[in-house]
């Protein structure tokens, strides 16, 4: 028997004798028993089940209680968790649920599992004072077997050399796979066999990217990176073109007409898909109806239609710089679904009477068909909002200070506002980045956002106030917990130190402090870094049937019923809705919590994958700029460097430790900052240094400073 297969072979068997123990209880047993049990009887294979228990008993994982009988020190020797891959080849095994702390495996022990892969592993019995060790002895489920990268050929075989500095196997392709890829050129890679013993995964060209550099290359490279398709399947596409754009009377029929209100939608002025219009009309008794109208998306597309499953694996839209990746096809998110001026649109709505302090006196939900009147960009409905003219700026006026007071209102009751910059590029034709500028909001983005809270806010509560006593109806709800108060204390420290005090002493103080911090910080050097600190000290906000609550809003029922276009989780609650105003049971809580479960998953993929572009696009800008000296902000700090963002173009890159002569620095995690070991010179988050351009790598979305010191 060769060396790897007996390690194979005493691997599998460790575990059967493991198996043994727990299943018996933990009795002791010999050696005979014990083979016995796995059905062994032949004296070579017993002798190996006597060797392992010896072995294992050495290792602490077994114990001698009486001569020649063993038992396991611990019942649980095996975990299940996820990979979390390091640089060196090693990995942490993480199951927050299982264990406390996380496991160590050694590059040689992991089996060929890569980065996020569920595994099963074996534990060693931890010696005094090491932190836990094991090894893979199973893969589970795989995080992905698709990889992007760059392919090198040779005169008999290829490797793809993948993109994701986690991933650090090239793929071996047989030249019979290559898909008539070109040396150096960006593909896509899937693995299809890894055999045992071999140091590289086999794998086959997919799909062949283009050329290395090119803008729809790297933006095809980053969604494939992250598990977007980038196409729609055929049935789906032809399942989009068969339906009807025509409207039916009896269609009409069956819902509220609101085609002679006044009805406009506020957008972007490059968007296309308008998932949301406001109508707005006084009422005799002098209040004001409001009327949220969104797309309805589930009109047409039904439950486990080819449409529907794609847009659940989807989850969202992804929105890179310089493109939308939309959830549906085309005929719908730009077509049908979009709630374009001039045309009859089929909506599902949430409309309000309010009177002039902006109280909502009655509410109404249900099916309705509009005529927009007008498509205002939000600088459109900006400019009149600031002039007090132009078409519709009464209504426009009215909308905004109604939303005032709402807004006054949400605050008043803790919500906090988070105003964080938002960098765009300008590009030029071929997708590249020109120059740079800063989003703002304004008053018309804000009017927008509180009618859409409001819907979201009013319909969470219907449903969750109309189950009958204890029994509640299942929902899908945007849950937002507290803040760790341990992670809130650290910022709250840390922001002391440029002399803002947060309040931690109840959750209206913290938000009433974190909003004076916001309106302080505005337009100051340190604004983005103490706003993302701040984000981060928050939870994230997730999709889930459990909790109801939304910290960052003060909403006690919050969720998402205003993008359907762009959100499977809004199309869940269109249909719920719907489902519950027609007298409809509860659904399986089970069911949709998985289905919550994915949305968050892939919200988080299509954020990644939206950093990633931009990233991508930073680095381009500054790649003809190596050897310039910029001004910048220390934004971020790791073991190995700190992340400096430049103030003129908002441009993020590392300043590597190994990279500043002057001292030896380390991390003083604590206290945000690096400090110089012998000098004790400090640079803390925050701080403002000068740095030069010392390389850009594209294919690595990285890019690297040197700092500027004396």
């Amino acid at each position: 028997m060769s060396k790897s297969k007996s390690n194979s072979f005493d691997l599998v068997l460790t575990k059967l004798i493991s198996d043994v123990f727990e299943k018996s209880g933990n009795k002791p047993l010999n050696y005979k028993q014990v083979a016995a049990k796995l059905n062994l009887d032949d004296p070579e294979t017993r002798e190996a089940v006597l060797e392992i228990l010896k072995q294992e008993t050495r290792k602490g994982v077994l114990s001698e209680p009486e001569k020649g009988k063993f038992r396991l020190n611990e019942l649980k020797t095996y975990v299940t968790g996820r990979v979390d891959m390091t640089a060196d080849g090693s990995a942490f095994i993480v199951n927050e649920d299982e264990f406390e702390n996380d496991i160590f495996i050694g590059p040689r022990k992991l089996r060929n599992a890569l980065h996020k892969d569920i595994v099963k592993v074996y534990v060693y019995a931890k010696s005094k004072g090491r932190k836990k060790e094991g090894e893979v002895v199973e893969i589970i489920e795989r995080a992905r077997m698709e990889f992007t990268g760059i392919v090198k050929l040779s005169d008999k075989f290829a490797f793809l050399i993948p993109d994701d500095r986690k991933m650090l196997h090239d793929i071996f392709i047989p030249l019979s796979d290559i898909l008539g890829a070109e040396n150096g050129e960006k593909a896509i890679a899937e693995i299809v066999d890894w055999p045992e013993g071999a140091k590289n995964p086999i794998g086959r060209i997919k799909h062949v990217l283009g050329k290395q550099g090119d803008n729809n290359t790297e933006m095809n490279a980053i969604l494939a990176d992250y598990g977007f398709p980038l196409s729609f399947p055929v049935e789906v596409e032809n399942e989009a073109n068969a339906i009807s754009d025509i409207i039916s009377l009896d269609e009409i029929a069956r819902r509220r007409d609101f085609r002679n209100v006044l009805t406009f939608t506020i957008d972007p002025a490059d968007a296309k898909d308008f998932d949301d219009a406001i109508s707005f009309q006084k009422l005799k008794n002098g209040n004001y109806e409001i009327g949220v109208h969104i797309a309805d998306v589930t009109h047409y597309v039904k439950p486990d239609s080819a449409l529907d499953k794609e847009a659940f694996e989807r989850g969202t839209s992804v929105y890179l710089v310089d493109r939308v990746i939309p959830m549906l096809p085309e005929r719908l998110s730009n077509g049908l679904c979009s709630l374009r001026p001039n045309e009859d649109k089929l909506c599902f709505a949430a409309v309000f009477e309010l009177d002039a302090k902006a109280n909502v006196l009655t509410q109404w939900f249900g099916k309705t068909v509009i005529h927009s009147d007008k498509r205002f960009s939000y600088e459109d409905a900006q400019e009149i909002l600031e002039n007090k003219t132009g078409i519709y700026s009464e209504e426009l006026l009215k909308l905004n200070e109604l939303a005032y007071i709402l807004r006054a209102e949400k605050f008043k009751h803790g919500a906090i506002s988070f105003e964080t910059t938002e960098v765009k590029f300008n590009l030029d034709t071929e997708g590249k980045p020109i120059g740079v500028y800063i989003k703002e909001r304004k008053d018309a983005h804000k009017l927008i956002e509180d009618y859409m809270l409001l819907a979201n806010k009013k319909v969470a509560e219907f449903i969750a106030k109309k189950g009958k006593g204890n029994q509640k109806l299942t929902f899908v709800y945007r849950s937002h917990d507290a803040p760790n108060e341990q992670t809130l204390q650290t910022f709250a420290t840390f922001a002391l130190k440029f002399g803002y005090k947060i309040n931690t002493t109840s959750s209206q103080e913290v938000a009433r402090s974190l909003n004076h911090l916001m309106a302080d910080v505005e337009g100051k050097k340190e604004q983005n870094v103490l706003t993302h600190l701040a984000i981060r000290s928050m939870a994230k906000a997730v999709y889930t049937t459990k909790k109801h609550s939304h910290y960052g809003l003060a909403f006690d029922f919050y969720t998402h019923f205003t993008s359907p276009i762009r959100r499977y989780p809004d199309v869940m609650v269109h249909r719920l809705l719907e489902h519950y105003q027609d007298n409809g049971k509860s659904v399986s809580e089970e069911a949709y919590e998985k289905m919550s479960v994915h949305s968050s998953q892939m919200e988080k993929k299509a954020a990644d994958a939206e950093r990633a572009s931009v990233k991508y696009k930073q680095a381009e800008y500054l790649k003809d700029n190596v050897g310039e000296k910029y001004t910048g902000i220390i934004s971020g700090l790791t073991e190995w460097g700190m992340y400096v963002e430049i103030i003129e173009n908002k441009c993020e890159g590392m300043v590597r430790l190994r990279d500043i002569n002057d001292d030896f620095y380390v991390l003083d995690e604590k206290n945000y900052c690096i400090i110089g070991q012998r000098k004790k010179k400090k640079y803390q988050l925050g701080d403002e240094v000068t740095i030069v351009v010392k390389k850009v790598d594209l294919s690595k979305r990285q890019i690297d400073f040197n700092l500027v010191t004396g």
